[in-house]
């Protein structure tokens, strides 16, 4: 089972009641939090072609701001899914490009994409016919 301590010696039981399913220090709840972030998924996904220079990408991501997009930048790099090069020069030029960890993602992004596209339409009308002021009935 891909839910697992950080000690793969002493995976948790899925199938036993007792047994948290997300411990804290879960790798699948290392997934979910990189692909949480919607800003992770765009900027990985507008590098699927190659290096891109952070104007350029700026150009094919909306509405991000440039403050937006440095975070999430550097929180890419820092998680080993975009590789930063910098190139000497008047004015000196930045390339991000994923890596061969980051190339990894483009398929679940994908999924998600997809899922996105065949169920949209369901989620906001849900979202469309929920009540203004919450819960208005309980389960």
């Amino acid at each position: 089972m891909w839910c697992v301590t950080s000690d793969p010696t002493n995976p948790t039981d899925p199938t036993d009641p007792t047994d948290p399913v997300f411990l804290a220090d879960c790798r699948a709840r290392l997934a979910f939090d990189l692909l949480g972030n919607t800003w992770n998924c765009v900027v990985l996904w507008a590098l699927r072609h190659g290096p891109r220079r952070p104007g350029e990408l700026r150009g094919r991501i909306g509405g991000i701001s440039q403050k937006v997009l440095t975070e999430t930048l550097r929180r890419l790099e820092f998680n080993g899914l975009v590789a930063r090069r910098s190139y000497g020069g008047s004015p000196p030029r930045v390339e991000y490009e994923l890596t061969a960890l980051g190339r990894t993602l483009l398929d679940p992004i994908d999924a998600f994409g997809a899922w996105a596209f065949d169920h949209g339409d369901e989620v906001m009308a849900a979202q469309d016919s929920y009540p203004r002021g919450g819960h208005t009935r309980d389960f």
